[in-house]
Formats: structure tokens, sequence, C-alpha cells
């Protein structure tokens, strides 16, 4: 039954996209998106689409320049000033936009900005103007076909801040209160104008309410946000959520996640944004709330490419960094509801005319840090390609044991010894199991030259274990065909070094895939060892077999190591500066 590895994996895509045809994907698509000091605008978006569309991410954020009539430009980042845009200044841009063709960007957003935010929240004429540059953005990002716009809270035009009460015109003469109402009115304002232009947008921010946390747990949040930089923003959002038609969605990017250094520390975010931070908005808003706010992260890289006395550094504690960024981005993604923001400052991924950032690409400076992003996004693509350039290479080493059944007489790992096949038994190197209240046959079904099991009704298994270390990543795979009410998976389970199962909730579960022809069905799955973990046990599992025609078989076993904690253990590199 062997087949080559060059046609068994043209099977699995070529099932793979057979599945995705006939059934409904239900998966939640994880998706990273790329922003920082090397952010394009239209114009390098254009030049350098084949370039990025190389890089680890799903889309990117990008500057829109017009240009005025009087030849000076015209930046979207403006958007928080009273002067009037005309849309004729945008043209241009939208089709250097409309000309690119996307192969790989699916999420890309335009960038609008709180600045220079010296519109004082009562001035009618101003937002106005306001108004009319959100409604802009949104026109420019449906005509350009993307997914929506970014907005950048951040006041960075001194010594204006849109959102701080202490910093508005006539704080003098309006209470905050007074203030927190007009706020929720000019949100309920601009979000009206851009649902007209652009009803199923995404509003990406680098934050939305989570800015704000630390006013929650009051009665009334608004004596304390009184005090805060961004205590204005959530009576904005507030509005935003009046306005906003069913099929917008909003993004809060929780840029405070930039430090992040573990799995709960996404979780808690990821509770207090969607749990806690409903205290901020209107009771009649929430139920909105929850059905249209998304949870985000930011990862910020130089924080682990940065050194102390830099705060703003990761602390791994003996982890390579890269392996760190790895792990946090796997947990962000998990914690997330879509989307993870990537933000970078010192280097690069693609061609950029800004002169803060220094000419090394992020690969350079953070050796192995796109292989990290592109395991931590896709496993199961990573997996494919990486065990595609090690077969390439003539490095592919397939790890099971009689993995095609076609032999008596395996090689025991633990011992060293010959393990014989027993008549009536299962193949030789592997061992079986089942509940016990199944009366299940394991044996070795040598004419078709696999696995064989009938009779397991609730739940058996073959079982075969691997020797493996911490940030090991395996790809598995296998072929499974069945008879009658017969279902089968492969799971991917953990012990410890000692041979205790551990991390349970870790598993890894594959069912087949689509059959073909000869009723063969490919399943694959995709596991990186976690920490003190000393054991990968492979279960090539059945259930429901409650007639003597009931049967699985499995075949063509495949076990690879494909990357291991090497991949990602190169230390940050250091340049000379230019």
């Amino acid at each position: 039954m062997g087949r080559g590895m060059a046609e068994r994996w043209a099977l699995v895509v070529a099932l793979a996209v057979a599945t995705c045809a006939t059934a409904q994907d239900m998966r939640r698509h994880k998706k990273l998106i790329a922003t920082g000091w090397d952010k394009p605008d239209q114009v390098g978006l254009k030049e350098h689409i084949r370039v990025m569309e190389t890089q680890p991410f799903d889309g990117v954020m990008i500057t829109v320049t017009g240009k005025r009539d009087d030849g000076k430009p015209c930046a979207l980042r403006s958007a928080h000033s009273a002067e009037p845009w005309q849309r004729a200044w945008f043209e241009p841009a939208i089709a250097d936009l409309k000309s690119i063709r996307f192969e790989k960007f699916t999420d890309n957003f335009i960038t609008i900005g709180a600045n220079p935010g010296n519109v004082d929240w009562f001035d009618d004429a101003g937002w106005a103007a306001v108004t009319e540059h959100w409604a802009t953005a949104a026109w420019i990002a449906r005509q350009a076909g993307f997914k929506g716009f970014h907005f950048d809270a951040e006041a960075y035009t001194k010594p204006y801040s849109q959102f701080d009460y202490a910093a508005q015109p006539q704080a003098g003469q309006h209470s905050f209160n007074d203030y927190y109402a007009k706020a929720r009115e000019r949100g309920r304002q601009v979000m009206t104008a851009v649902a007209k232009e652009f009803p199923d947008a995404v509003l990406y921010c680098y934050f939305m309410n989570c800015i704000c946390t630390a006013a929650v747990g009051h009665a009334d949040p608004r004596p304390v946000l009184a005090g805060m930089g961004y205590g204005l923003y959530p009576a904005f959002i507030d509005g935003w959520l009046d306005a906003a038609p069913p099929a917008m969605t909003f993004v809060d990017g929780c840029e405070n996640a930039y430090l992040y250094n573990d799995d709960m520390q996404y979780v808690r975010a990821a509770l207090s944004m969607k749990g806690a931070c409903q205290e901020l908005v209107s009771p009649e808003n929430r139920a909105k709330y929850r059905a249209q706010v998304q949870v985000s992260y930011g990862i910020y890289l130089d924080a682990y490419w940065n050194e102390e006395p830099s705060p703003w550094r990761i602390r791994c504690e003996g982890t390579p960094p890269v392996r760190k960024l790895f792990e946090n981005v796997r947990s962000a993604l998990t914690a997330c509801d879509e989307y993870v923001w990537v933000y970078g400052e010192k280097f690069r991924w693609w061609p950029t005319p800004n002169r803060g950032v220094n000419p090394q690409n992020w690969s350079e400076a953070l050796p192995g840090s796109d292989e990290a992003l592109r395991l931590a996004r896709d496993p199961a693509q990573f997996a494919r390609q990486q065990a595609e350039r090690l077969r390439q290479a003539g490095t592919l080493a397939n790890l099971a044991r009689n993995g095609d059944f076609q032999s008596e007489r395996v090689q025991d790992a633990g011992t060293g010894q010959a393990a014989d096949w027993k008549t009536g038994g299962a193949p030789a190197g592997w061992s079986t199991w089942q509940t016990g209240e199944d009366k299940g046959t394991f044996s070795w079904d040598r004419e078709a030259g696999a696995a064989k099991a009938v009779g397991v009704a609730r739940s058996g298994c073959f079982i075969q274990r691997y020797e493996v270390a911490p940030g090991d990543t395996f790809l598995v795979r296998a072929r499974v065909k069945t008879a009658g009410a017969s279902t089968a998976q492969i799971r991917l389970r953990w012990q410890t070094a000692k041979g205790q199962w551990t991390r349970e909730n870790e598993d890894v579960l594959a069912a087949p895939g689509e059959a073909a022809a000869d009723g063969w069905r490919p399943v694959e799955a995709v596991g990186t060892v976690p920490p003190e973990v000393g054991g990968l046990v492979l279960l090539l599992g059945m259930a429901s077999q409650r007639q003597a025609e009931d049967a699985v078989w499995f075949d063509d076993v495949e076990v690879y190591r494909l990357a291991g904690g090497d991949l990602f253990a190169a230390p940050p590199q250091r340049f000379p500066k230019p």
C-alpha cells in the first residue's frame, strides 16, 4: 500500500481543496496585520506589494496621502482638524490602490488619526469637517476594496489631545459631564457618516476602552475618567455604537499588550475587554458591544530585540527571544477574536523611505522571527512548507516505526530490541488500548498492508510513542479507511520524560478529509511540544463500531520532526550604526 511521498503530498492538497469546496469551513481564521515605522503609503504599497506578500502577514495598515490644489500633501492621519477637504484630492490615491493586484493580503486597513486634535468638542463647524474626514476615509477604504480603516487615537501633536478633558479649549466653560455627553454626540455623528459610506467596515483601533480599564468598577466611571488622558474616548466609542449598523465590526487592539509574556495575561485582557469594559458603555449599547467589538492584541517586535536598561523589553528568563516571540504570538492568536497586529520600529519587513528605520530586515535582526510568525499564524501551512523544504534537501526523516505496516519485526524505540508481530495481535511496533466496555479486535491486515480494528464501540486506538523535546514541532500524517458506521481520528498527546500524562488540554486532534476513489482518506496533525514534555504519543483512534462489518484501517503513517527549539534559538543580531 506504500505510495511515494510526493504523490501522497499531492493527494492531501487536492483533497483539502475538495473538502473546502463541499463543506462549510467552521474555523475562525486568525490573522496577523503588519504595521509600524515601515508602514507604506499607497505608492509604496503599489511598488512593493510582491515583496510585502512574501512576509508572514494577512494584511497591512497603510497611510494614504492626497494632494491639495496647491500641491501640498493632505494626510488622512490628520483627520481631527477643522480644515475642509475635497475628495478629489484623494482620487489619484484611490486609482493607485485599485491598480494593486493582491495575491495574499486579504485584510488591509487605511489609517486615520486623532491629530492634530485641536477641534473642541463644542465646535460645530470644526466637527462638521472632522466628520467629513472620517467619511472620506471610509469612502477611500471601500473604493480600494479594503477591509476597513484603522483609527489611531494617540495624541502626537502636542499640546493638543482630543480625548483629554483638561486639554480642551473650553474646559473652563463646560464640565466634564458636559464634554462627555458632547463626545458621545460627536461619535454618533461621525459613525452615521461612516455607515453611509461603508456599512460593513471593520474599524480597527490600536486601543478602545482597554485604555481606560482603571475607570471600571465604579457606580459612575466619569469622575475617574475626568482625570485620565483618554477620559472622553469611551463616550466617543459609545456614540459609535449608537449609530453603527449590525454589519460593522470594531476591533480593540489592546496596545497595552506590548509586554505581555504569558497565556494568562492575554486571557485576562480578553476577559476585561469583553466583560469589565462594558461598564464604559451605556446599558442600551452593551448587547451591540458584545456582538460587534472584537478582542485583538499588539505585538511589539522591538521588545524582543531591546536590551537593558530599556523598559520596553520582554523578559525571556533563559528562553531565546524569538522562541518567546513565537509563544506570545501563539497565545495572542489563541485569545483574540480574529486579529493580532505586529508593530516594529527599529527594523523593517519591506523597503521604506523612513530614515528612522534601520536598513536591516526583522528576519536579520531577529533571526527566525519570520518563521516564528508563520508557525504561530498557521501551523499546518508552516508544517507543509517546512516538510517540503526538508524533502527537497533530502533530510525529511519519517520517525514512525512500521508506519507502512509491511514488517513483521520492528526495533523497539525504548529497549532497542526487536518487536515481533504475533499472530492475531497488533502490527509490529504498535500497541493498543480500548475502553473496558469494548471487546474490539486489533490486528495486522497483512493483505492490505494496514492496521485494522473492528468491534470498538466506544473508543480504542493503536499507539506509538516518540521521545521529544519542548519546542519541537511535528507533522503527523496517515491514511484511513472506514467501513460501516466506524469513525476515525488521530490524536497527539503528551507525556513527561517519565511517561506520565500531562497537558491533556493541549491534545492535538485531527479528523480525516474527503475520501479518494479507493476509499482512503488523508488525515494530518501538527503539534508543537509544550514545556516540560518528553514524550509525544500518537493515537490512531476509532469508535462507533457496532456491527461485525464495521472496521477501520490505518496506513502510511508518517511522523516528521520539522523544527526543534534550535529553529528559534539564534540570538538577536547587533549591527554597527549606519
